[in-house]
C-alpha cells in the first residue's frame, strides 16, 4: 500500500472524519467561544455537545431539501457558529460555498450565481440583504439562515440558525439515521468545498475541493506527530479563507481544542486570556505585535529591550544547533528574558509552543526578532489549490526562510523556469465552471503549477524567491520581487502597514507606502496633533522625514538594484472598499499603481 492510500484511509470523508472524533475522545473539550457578555470568560464545549449541535443543523438542511453536492454558502467571520454549519454541511452530504463577509454585494451575487449556492448562512442582517441584490440569486436562493437576527424580517424564507435546528431535531425524531445515512453518501470523491480565489487580476475562480482534500490534510499533517490532543490552539484566521478551512480538518485529526475569536482587535487579549499552545496566522499579525513593541517603549525601556533583543540574535547559532548556551551569553540571555522576553511571553499567554505563518510570505527579520525573545514562528506554504498546506518547516527543525518540506506522500519539483511544481490528493479537481483556466494550472500528469518561482535543496526543504507573475524589471534589465522590497519595507518601519513596490521599465524602484492607522494616531496624541485627519497626519514633513531616515535601514538589508530610490505617502489606506484590496487582504498591486498615477510619476520626474 502506498502512502498516499494509507493515509486516505484514515477516514472517507469529513463526516466520517468528525463522528470517528467524536467516537475517540466525547468529552474532551473541542471549542471555546468568548461570553457573549463580553467579560473576558470563555465557554468550553465538548465534541458530544459539538456533535449535538452539528447533527441538529445537518437535518435541518435536509429538512429544507438539501440534496447530495448542493451547495451552501457562508457568509460570515470567523465565530463558531461557522464551524458548526460547515460540518453540518459536509454531515448532510452538500458542499461549502465560503464568501469573505467584506465581499462587496455584486462579488457576493456573482460567487453566489457561479457555485449554484441555494442556501446562504449569513451572519447578520447585513450579509443577509446581500443575498438579494439581484433577482436572478434572489430566485436561485431558498433558504437563508441568520445567526444574529436583529433587524431581520424573519419568515418562510429567511429564519434564524435556532429554526433550523429546531427543524433539525423534528426531522431525526422521525428518522434517526438521516444524517448518518448522509455521511454514508460522501466518499472520497464527494465535492465538500468550493472557495472563489481572491481575483486580483479578475473575477474570482471558484476552487473545487473534495472530501479527500481535508481527509488528506488532517491524516498527512498528523502523521508528523507535530500536535497532541491536550494542545490548545488559538483559531482567529478567516474560516472563508482555505488555510482556516484546513485547520478544521488538522483538529479532527489531532482532537486538540479550539478557541475561536475572529476579531482582530481581540487576538492579543485572547491570547492573554485562553493561553494557547499554538496559533496560526498571517505575517501581518506577527508584524502588528512587533510594530507595537518596537513603538510602545521609550527612553530606558526602549535601551533595554534593544539590548535584551542584540543579546536574543547572538543566541541563534547555538539554539538552532540545539547546543547550550556560553557561559556569559546565557547570563545575558537569562537576563534578558527576565526583563523583556518573559513579558513578552506573558502577553501572548505563557504557553505558546510555535506559531505557524502561512498564506504570504514572513519578513525573515520578524521571524529572526520574535526567534530572539524565545517564540518560534515557521512558516508553511501552499494556496487555495493545494488545501492550503502543501509544505510546512517543522517546529521540531526549523530552517529559517524555508517553508519546510512537501506533505507526507505528495511530490514536489522544480520546473525548468524555476516555478514550483506540486502533485497529490490535496489538488483541487479544477476550477467550477472553468476548465479552460484548470488546463492552464493542472496538467496531464496532475501537477500543479503553483506560479511561484523556488528552490529545493538536498534535504527537500523548499525556499520560495519569488511571484512569477509580480516580478518586475527595470530599465537597466534587473529584475525585481515587489514582495521581497514590501516585506523589507513593513518589517523595517513599524510605522508602515502596506506598502507597494513600483519601478516596471524604470530606472530605479521606488514605493507608495501607507501609515499605520493606530501607531499613527498614538503618535499625533504624543504631539498634541489628534486634531489633524489621519490624511493630514500623513503629509506632514516630520512624518516624511521619519520615514526617509528608517528608509536607509530597508534599503541595506536588499540588493543595489532592489533598493527604493524614492517614496511617497498615501493620504488613505488600501482597502476593499477602495478596491485596493482582495477580500482577504491581498493588494490589487496593478490597480493601486494605475489609481496613483500622479504620484508615480511625480517620483519618475522626466526619466525618458
Amino acid at each position: 500500500m502506498t502512502l498516499q492510500n494509507e493515509l486516505l484511509g484514515f477516514a472517507k470523508s469529513v463526516g466520517e472524519m468528525f463522528n470517528n472524533r467524536v467516537a475517540e475522545t466525547p468529552q474532551r473539550v473541542a471549542f471555546m467561544e468568548p461570553d457573549r457578555a463580553g467579560n473576558g470568560n470563555w465557554t468550553k464545549y465538548t465534541w458530544a455537545q459539538t456533535k449535538d449541535e452539528v447533527d441538529a443543523i445537518a437535518a435541518g438542511l435536509l429538512a429544507r431539501g438539501l440534496t447530495h453536492e448542493q451547495r451552501v454558502a457562508i457568509i460570515s467571520g470567523t465565530r463558531l457558529e461557522w464551524i458548526h454549519v460547515d460540518l453540518a454541511i459536509s454531515c448532510a452530504a452538500g458542499a461549502t460555498t465560503t464568501v469573505y463577509p467584506n465581499t462587496a454585494a455584486g462579488d457576493v451575487d456573482y460567487i453566489l450565481k457561479d457555485s449554484g449556492s441555494v442556501v446562504v448562512v449569513a451572519e447578520d442582517a447585513e450579509q443577509a440583504a446581500k443575498v438579494d441584490e439581484d433577482p436572478e440569486v434572489s430566485a436561485q436562493v431558498h433558504t437563508i439562515v441568520v445567526f444574529d437576527t436583529d433587524g431581520v424580517d424573519l419568515d418562510e424564507r429567511t429564519i434564524s440558525l435556532a429554526q433550523l435546528k429546531e427543524a433539525g431535531r423534528a426531522l431525526l425524531a422521525e428518522n434517526p439515521s438521516a444524517v448518518d445515512d448522509a455521511i454514508a453518501s460522501t466518499d472520497h470523491d464527494t465535492l465538500s468545498t468550493l472557495i472563489y480565489t481572491s481575483g486580483t487580476t479578475g473575477r474570482p475562480k471558484g476552487v473545487c475541493l473534495t472530501h479527500a482534500s481535508w481527509v488528506y490534510e488532517g491524516a498527512a499533517t498528523k502523521s508528523w506527530d507535530l500536535l497532541s490532543p491536550d494542545d490548545l490552539q488559538y483559531l482567529w484566521l478567516p474560516l472563508s479563507h482555505v488555510f482556516g478551512k484546513a485547520l478544521i480538518a488538522v483538529q479532527l485529526a489531532y482532537g486538540f481544542a479550539s478557541a475561536v475569536d475572529g476579531r482582530l482587535d481581540q487576538i492579543v487579549p485572547g491570547l492573554g486570556a485562553v493561553k494557547p499552545t499554538f496559533m496560526c496566522g498571517a505575517p501581518r499579525i506577527f508584524e502588528k505585535v512587533r510594530a507595537a513593541v518596537l513603538t510602545g517603549n521609550t527612553g530606558l525601556k526602549a535601551k533595554i529591550a534593544r539590548w535584551a533583543f542584540a543579546t536574543g540574535r547572538k543566541s541563534h547559532p547555538y539554539r538552532l544547533a540545539g547546543k547550550e548556551l556560553p557561559g556569559l551569553l546565557k547570563f545575558q540571555y537569562n537576563l534578558a528574558d527576565k526583563l523583556v522576553f518573559s513579558k513578552l511571553k506573558e502577553k501572548l499567554g505563557g504557553r505558546l509552543r510555535f506559531m505557524i505563518s502561512g498564506s504570504a510570505k514572513l519578513s525573515p527579520q520578524v521571524q529572526e526578532w520574535f526567534y530572539s525573545a524565545g517564540i518560534l514562528i515557521v512558516e508553511g506554504y501552499g494556496a487555495t489549490e493545494t488545501s492550503a498546506i502543501a509544505f510546512l518547516n517543522l517546529p521540531t527543525d526549523p530552517l529559517f526562510g524555508s517553508v519546510g518540506q512537501v506533505l507526507p506522500g505528495c511530490e514536489a519539483k522544480i520546473a525548468d523556469d524555476g516555478e514550483v511544481l506540486i502533485r497529490g490528493p490535496i489538488i483541487t479537481t479544477g476550477y467550477h465552471n472553468r476548465p479552460e483556466k484548470t488546463a492552464e494550472v493542472i496538467d496531464d500528469e496532475g501537477w500543479y503549477a503553483t506560479g511561484d518561482i523556488g528552490q529545493l535543496d538536498s534535504q527537500g526543504n523548499l525556499r520560495i524567491t519569488d511571484r512569477k507573475k509580480d516580478l518586475f524589471k527595470t530599465s537597466g534589465g534587473k529584475y525585481v520581487a515587489p514582495q521581497k522590497v514590501e516585506g523589507a519595507i513593513t518589517a523595517n518601519i513599524p510605522y508602515i502597514s502596506q506598502a507597494v513596490a513600483v519601478g516596471d521599465g524604470h530606472k530605479y524602484v521606488s514605493a507608495l507606502v501607507v501609515m499605520d492607522p493606530v501607531l499613527l494616531q498614538k503618535w499625533a496624541e504624543k504631539r498634541q496633533l489628534t486634531h489633524l485627519s489621519y490624511a493630514e497626519l500623513t503629509q506632514l514633513p516630520d512624518i516624511r522625514d521619519s520615514i526617509e531616515r528608517q528608509m536607509e535601514n530597508v534599503n541595506s538589508r536588499l540588493e543595489r538594484w532592489e533598493t527604493v530610490k524614492k517614496f511617497a505617502i498615501l493620504d488613505h489606506e488600501l482597502t476593499v472598499d477602495n478596491d485596493s484590496v482582495t477580500a482577504n487582504q491581498k493588494i490589487r498591486r496593478k490597480l493601486v499603481i494605475e489609481n496613483n498615477a500622479e504620484l508615480v510619476e511625480g517620483m519618475y520626474p522626466q526619466e525618458d
